[in-house]
């Protein structure tokens, strides 16, 4: 197919979700599709953007192919306003994809003025430009609606591997029940519902993700009806307890898991990290009702819950500091008012959790 003369070759993927390693710039492609007679509305859309390159392939079955390379930070918008543009009309299709190389890499500009490097820098340290396009995040939390075989059977090994770690006392056992353990995806998704206002979403995966809390519970407590349960196993002692430290690692977990949804620093280290807060506390709390241990099980209940919702808080928290909104402007009042309720619901919970630990240590009642 021709190209340009001054065209750029770029190596792309539809797969997508490929790291570009570039140093100062990761880019995508947006292709699209639309009847040949919307090709001058095309070109005055895309009149002066921030583009790095512009390709209007050769006409076929009456349609306009059009390909656009942009930073990852502009990619946002253009998407936004094509989709405001064209969204109606038939035939139109957008398609956004991660590059993975560009040769030649996109131009810097080595002696920028000190003004603009300052500017560079202010945006570079602002959170907002710094994500993801609300489209790529949405894709990559967008299966967490519904449980496969492989999630539900990497639930039921994670958990079965924690409990043999608890119950032996070996760390190491434990760390590894957290690696494999599919924790983050639902509570993100869970949030990124919640921000966008797709109420359906949120409600659904809130579903799935207490369907694989309770089927984790419910092998915990099989598991400590069965095997002889320790309390002075230092990993059951230790989150029987709730403390300041807990809620603050719970949030530290829930922001580092939304920063690594919204941003291409994607590191499995992050899902270990939230899964700290989630499976531990929740393997010692079925353990200890399977052995029968109720006040002990009920401050281990208590840390899983203090955690489970300072994660929501957080992430939700995040992606609003990001400003994570709906692309169509008459969505917004719909999505403020479900992060608004969602908001009301975990701040009720915890401080009612807040008010059980306190009263329980004013009347020194253990182990809380």
């Amino acid at each position: 197919m021709a190209r340009p003369a001054d065209c750029r070759f770029v190596h792309y993927t539809d797969v997508g979700l490929i790291v570009f390693t570039q140093i100062f710039m990761s880019l995508r492609l947006i292709e699209v599709f639309l009847p040949e007679e919307y090709q001058t509305q095309v070109e005055q859309l895309l009149t002066g953007q921030p583009l790095v390159e512009t390709w209007y392939e050769p006409r076929f079955q009456d349609q306009v192919w059009v390909r656009v390379l942009v930073d990852a930070t502009e990619a946002e918008a253009i998407v936004d306003q094509f989709a405001e543009h064209f969204d109606d009309v038939t035939k139109f299709r957008l398609l956004l994809l991660e590059v993975e190389a560009s040769v030649p890499s996109p131009a810097q500009d080595e002696e920028a003025p000190a003004a603009s490097l300052k500017e560079n820098l202010e945006t570079d340290l602002d959170p907002r430009s710094a994500r993801l396009n609300r489209e790529e995040i949405f894709d990559r939390v967008s299966g967490s609606a519904e449980w496969s075989w492989i999630q539900l059977a990497m639930v039921l090994l994670s958990s079965t591997i924690a409990a043999i770690g608890i119950l032996r006392d070996n760390q190491a056992v434990v760390i590894g029940a957290m690696v494999i353990a599919p924790l983050l995806q639902p509570n993100m998704a869970l949030a990124v519902g919640t921000t966008l206002g797709k109420r359906q979403f949120a409600l659904q995966t809130l579903q799935t993700g207490s369907v694989g809390i309770l089927l984790a519970l419910l092998l915990a407590i099989a598991i400590g009806y069965g095997a002889p349960v320790s309390l002075e196993s230092t990993e059951i002692a230790s989150r029987i307890r709730v403390s300041w430290a807990d809620g603050i690692l719970a949030l530290a977990s829930g922001i580092a898991g939304a920063i690594a949804l919204t941003t291409e620093e994607r590191s499995s280290i992050v899902g270990v990290m939230v899964s700290v807060a989630l499976l531990p506390p929740l393997v010692v709390l079925g353990l200890l009702i399977g052995a029968g241990f109720w006040s002990e099980a009920l401050g281990a209940g208590l840390l899983t819950t203090t955690n489970l919702i300072c994660l929501n808080l957080a992430a939700v928290t995040t992606f609003w500091l990001q400003d994570l909104r709906p692309r169509q402007q008459q969505e917004m009042p719909k999505a403020e008012q479900t992060t608004r309720t969602a908001y009301g619901i975990w701040f009720l919970l915890l401080i009612g959790l807040v008010a059980v630990v306190v009263m329980a240590r004013v009347y020194d009642l253990q182990p809380y």
